[in-house]
């Protein structure tokens, strides 16, 4: 029914909106052309892009750019966004203008009809609150879209993926301590290797989480530096010479994160070589959770038939045809997570690929695929650490049984006997089925005590 819809109006004509819709014409237009994936923006970017709407506007308010009467409203309509109270307003798919420029007039549209409605009562996309003109004042696409993107990716690592791999790291470090005294067989090529503890293990998966967390500490810094100013290719062009950096100032106190603006425009919009790194910080990080994970599967493998050096929570049955069983559940996920996380990369380094002369033109990729990094391995980072290493309990037993029949304690003879007798007794104890205690004691090769210290006593803490 025509009462259901309103007319709104773009530079190519006019279109029919629902009438409670807070979107307009290009919104509506993109909605129709874009219909790919039905896949949309994450609300992350889209909280982005109107926390900077919210900053233009008081600056642009109080250097004269816009209307003074047009703030306040706009400035609600913007925190009405970033609380979510709008989200069912953005409706354009991730795959749209490589700029972006869809999901950005989106956001302008949304703004402007919200502020209009707090002005007169009614809902209109250009009066008296113009998308364009006050909205986006200062501002273009090409500029707004990449400092959009630092913004959202450096506070979800904040917020979500430095917490997540800390509370790994704490974890993995527990365990360490706790596992301090129980010595386990090492393995290299997946073969028994030489006596070491299972708090030694642990440690090294604790390091490879302090490591990735410094890194992405490092590279936290680079996403500080935003492309806002720099308008259409970078000149600046009809921004005015104050704006950029006292919106950015204005974004850093809100946030709590010290940004600045980009040390060269050209740079900032023509590439996105930052978030590449950055997605390459992560997915190094992915693939240190992916080896944890599957260690500590393989490490709880059985329960009677595997290495059963550890047992796992039991958070699910495990088949729907053999009972009793329970599966490493939480290691599949986290795996599986860091295998997305690694495609991520890979689209994210064809779109680092995508700039071209002034603009990189695949930056609504670009945007959806760091976010869903940082998200899933946040995510899948914290359920390991608190379904899952948590839980952990060590089979001491199983591990000092492992110690005895390995043939790898034999390395431990090598300054008493030299390599070639070490591998004589190894290949005997292998043929006979005996020990390396066992073969080594029948041959006399040292005192009974000694033998015991050479074989099983020389770990470092």
């Amino acid at each position: 029914m025509d009462r259901d819809l309103r007319k709104e109006t773009d530079s190519l004509g006019t279109m029919s909106v629902p009438a409670e819709a807070y979107y307009g014409a290009q919104t509506r237009r993109a909605m129709d052309h874009f219909a790919i994936s039905g896949r949309v923006l994450p609300m992350e970017l889209i909280y982005a892009m109107a926390r900077i709407k919210k900053a233009a506007a008081r600056i642009n308010g109080q250097l004269g750019e816009i209307p003074a009467d047009y703030v306040a409203p706009v400035v609600r309509a913007a925190d009405e966004i970033m609380a979510g109270r709008l989200d069912d307003q953005f409706l354009v798919d991730v795959f749209q203008t490589g700029s972006g420029t869809s999901a950005n007039m989106n956001v302008n549209e949304v703004v402007a009809t919200r502020a209009n409605e707090l002005l007169t009562g009614g809902k209109s996309t250009k009066m008296p609150v113009h998308p364009n003109d006050h909205v986006n004042r200062g501002q273009s696409t090409n500029d707004v879209m990449p400092s959009a993107i630092h913004i959202s990716a450096r506070l979800l690592i904040r917020d979500q993926l430095l917490p997540a791999m800390e509370k790994l790291e704490q974890t993995l470090w527990e365990k360490s301590r706790e596992f301090a005294h129980i010595r386990k067989i090492g393995r290299t090529h997946l073969q028994d290797a030489v006596v070491m503890t299972m708090g030694q293990e642990f440690s090294g998966y604790a390091a490879q989480m302090r490591l990735g967390r410094q890194r992405l500490e490092g590279v936290g810094q680079r996403l500080c530096r935003l492309a806002l100013g720099g308008t259409a290719v970078g000149t600046g062009l009809n921004a005015h010479p104050e704006m950029a950096k006292r919106v950015i100032a204005a974004i850093s106190e809100e946030t709590g994160i010290e940004f600045s603006e980009t040390a060269n425009h050209f740079e900032a919009q023509s590439a996105c070589d930052t978030v590449v790194e950055t997605s390459g910080v992560i997915k190094a990080v992915a693939a240190g959770i992916a080896k944890i994970a599957n260690d500590i599967r393989w490490l709880a493998s059985g329960p009677r038939c595997g290495l059963g050096e550890i047992r796992l929570p039991a958070l699910l049955p495990g088949s729907s045809i053999m009972p009793g069983k329970i599966n490493p559940v939480m290691c599949e996920a986290a795996v599986q997570a860091s295998a997305q996380v690694i495609a991520n990369d890979t689209a994210l380094t064809l779109s680092g690929q995508g700039g071209y002369f002034q603009l990189n033109l695949m930056l609504p990729l670009t945007a959806f695929n760091i976010i869903d990094s940082i998200k899933i391995l946040a995510n899948a980072g914290r359920g390991l650490a608190e379904k899952c290493i948590s839980g952990i309990v060590a089979n001491e037993e199983k591990c000092e049984q492992n110690i005895r029949k390995s043939l790898a304690v034999v390395t431990g003879l090598v300054p008493y006997t030299g390599y070639d007798k070490a591998a004589q007794i190894a290949a005997r104890a292998y043929e006979t089925g005996k020990t390396i205690e066992e073969v080594a004691g029948e041959e006399n090769i040292l005192p009974a005590a000694q033998l015991q210290q050479a074989l099983y006593g020389s770990i470092k803490p």
